[in-house]
């Protein structure tokens, strides 16, 4: 019980279809906040998505409550942010959480389109500022909180698309800027690294945009691996994130965390 009497908000609670029993980062840390103790605000875009993130989290007795909210919009993101701290009165945790690249459009930089660089600028970067500016009023009145972003290897490693690499760069900047201008409020931010990792959106997404067979896509990510050729899995991003999260971290701000099997390790 980790987070016992804990209250997290989670951007990007719910899950990206597919077809795999695989499941997402962000259901996967709701759900493990919520064991440890944790009483959780889902937040997606897809209400029906969170919706069932808290069904299977009140199914193992915990207390969870759905929310949409379209994180490009400030006011729903404002709207997000009051329903946790009006029913709660507080908000220890935000975990942002939401990104996309692929399914966005996002392209080599000779490819780019206005449209979709401005798209996933605004889905992984704007968002996460939006829910940084509205929650940290909450958290420097309570002299307390933590935010624990996902950003991605992507920032640290060769990677073809331009927009994904660059605001997953900028989360990390973000991040060290959070954590020095709250430190005095007594509020940590820390962001994660997750390489390679089996979730609906990172391998049936582009199985499905490629028009190849999941399985094949897959073997290739496996074999990418250094630890066990074998990609992690959104258990692997969600113990990680409760880590930052909990008073275990309690020293912990402004770190960059890779979760990758070893692959960032690789040099030359």
């Amino acid at each position: 019980m980790r987070l016992k009497d804990k209250i997290a908000i989670i951007f990007g609670a719910g899950q990206s279809p597919g077809n795999t029993p695989a499941i997402g980062n962000g259901r996967a840390v709701s759900l493990l906040f919520a064991r440890e103790g944790a009483k959780v605000v889902c937040v997606d875009r897809h209400l029906d998505s969170a919706d069932e993130t808290v069904s299977l989290i009140q199914g193992e007795g915990g207390e969870a409550e759905a929310v949409a909210c379209d994180v490009t919009v400030e006011d729903d993101v404002k709207d997000a942010i009051s329903v946790c701290d009006n029913k709660w009165g507080r908000i220890d945790i935000l975990h942002n959480n939401v990104g996309i690249s692929v399914e966005g459009g996002d392209a080599e930089i000779t490819d780019i389109e206005t449209e979709a660089f401005d798209r996933i600028i605004a889905v992984n970067l704007r968002s996460m500022v939006y829910a940084c500016k509205h929650a940290l009023p909450v958290m420097r009145k309570q002299m307390s909180g933590v935010i624990v972003s996902i950003s991605s290897m992507a920032a640290r490693e060769e990677y073809p698309w331009v927009t994904y690499k660059a605001t997953k760069s900028a989360m990390i900047a973000l991040t060290e800027q959070l954590a020095i201008q709250n430190a005095e409020y007594g509020i940590r931010a820390n962001v994660i690294l997750p390489g390679l990792i089996d979730t609906p959106m990172a391998v049936d997404r582009r199985a499905e945009a490629w028009g190849r067979p999941r399985d094949e896509i897959a073997a290739e990510r496996d074999a990418k691996i250094p630890l066990l050729g074998k990609m992690g899995d959104a258990w692997d991003v969600a113990h990680a994130a409760l880590f930052l999260a909990s008073d275990e971290a309690k020293f912990i701000t402004g770190v960059a965390l890779p979760v990758d099997g070893g692959r960032g390790c690789r040099v030359g």
